[in-house]
């Protein structure tokens, strides 16, 4: 099978890597996520237009019009700076607008436009649509699980190093 296909490994298989211990066996499976969703992203960026964080920014835009980029940045957890190229790949596209703020001209707001819109309403090949038949075949205390785990994961690497 190629690895562009990979599908979950069974819970048997597990038993193949237990030499490995969790932690390690636990990031070997983190790098099949990043590699996933880094084809993936390609792969949507060629079929839509779009990588999957542009298509998260303009979710987002979506839900939350008038949203600064600094609240943008906060919610998918990177640095604003690296919003700023999303962003202005996002607006140069023309999926969303930036209007200057009317109380703090240093602070950007975002808007959709109807092609954005359009962006924001497609599911059809996205990392999102995965997700969604990934989490739908689980039970919902299992997703919460992963939830904390994952975030658990996040934010110790967000730490500095001891």
């Amino acid at each position: 099978m190629s690895s562009t296909t990979r599908k979950s490994e069974p819970p048997d298989a597990n038993a193949q890597f237990a030499g490995l211990g969790s932690t390690l066996d636990f990031m070997r499976l983190l790098w099949a996520l990043d590699h996933g969703l880094q084809l993936r992203s390609k792969r949507m960026e060629v079929e839509i237009g779009v990588t999957s964080m542009q298509r998260v920014v303009i979710r987002l835009i979506g839900r939350f019009p008038n949203v600064t980029a600094g609240r943008l940045a906060e919610l998918v957890h990177v640095h604003p700076s690296t919003l700023t190229g999303v962003l202005r790949r996002v607006v140069d596209r023309g999926f969303a607008e930036r209007e200057r703020d009317r109380t703090d001209a240093r602070v950007a707001r975002f808007i959709l436009t109807a092609q954005g819109e359009a962006i924001d309403g497609s599911q059809v090949g996205t990392v999102e649509a995965a997700v969604r038949r990934a989490l739908a075949r689980l039970e919902a205390d299992q997703v919460d699980a992963a939830r904390i785990v994952i975030s658990a994961v996040a934010d110790e690497l967000a730490r500095a190093d001891r």
